[in-house]
């Protein structure tokens, strides 16, 4: 059985609101407060101000790609899209966006506190695959390294015992197998540099 995702205290957090002034921003504020957090409305664009924010909420009928500090996908909260129109490219700006979640208009006295679960959710989730996806193209170029160092240390022997010399030397320097890698990487470098200006 799966563990159960806790439910976060969202009491003090800060939301902006990203919408022309109209009942939906009113909406939403009621049910923020109720909730604990710190309602700020703002139009036509976000302040710099908005990077320190929890959530934003964001227009996606009459949104652009400017209003955000951030370049597209890439903002460092959860967002939640609200959407009137459902009409397909407005949905795809929002997909574009990297929205968590959404509301749709207009908003009544409820929704907005499982919009803001699960965007949370939504966007942590996102965070560590990135994070997750980040760390193996890292172990896959230092695997390429690791290779390439082998190489070096070969020198026509088997790739067994240059393998077994590069652990020597990691154990020897006291560091991993892949910093070492890169260290005889970098000596062998630094020595075709030389090579090429004693020539020069």
């Amino acid at each position: 059985m799966s563990k159960m995702a806790r439910i976060p205290n969202l009491g003090g957090a800060r939301a902006f609101v990203l919408h022309r002034p109209h009942p939906t921003v009113q909406a939403i504020t009621r049910q923020l407060s109720a909730i604990g957090l710190e309602a700020i409305g703002f139009w036509p664009e976000l302040p710099a101000e908005a990077l320190a924010a929890d959530f934003v909420f964001f227009d996606v009928d009459l949104g652009f790609d400017e209003q955000f500090p951030w370049k597209s996908g890439e903002a460092p909260m959860p967002l939640i899209a609200l959407i009137g129109s459902e009409a397909p490219g407005r949905v795809e700006w929002a997909l574009s966006h990297k929205a968590d979640a959404q509301l749709l208009k207009p908003v009544g006295n409820a929704g907005v506190y499982s919009a803001l679960l699960i965007a949370r959710q939504s966007f942590e989730a996102r965070k560590l695959l990135a994070s997750e996806i980040a760390s193996l193209r890292q172990r896959v170029a230092e695997r390429q390294t690791i290779v390439r160092a082998v190489e070096v240390l070969s020198k026509g022997a088997e790739d067994g015992r240059a393998y077994a010399q590069l652990r020597s030397l990691a154990m020897s320097w006291q560091i991993s197998v892949e910093e070492a890698a890169r260290r005889i990487m970098a000596m062998t470098q630094e020595e075709g540099d030389d090579d090429q200006s004693d020539r020069a």
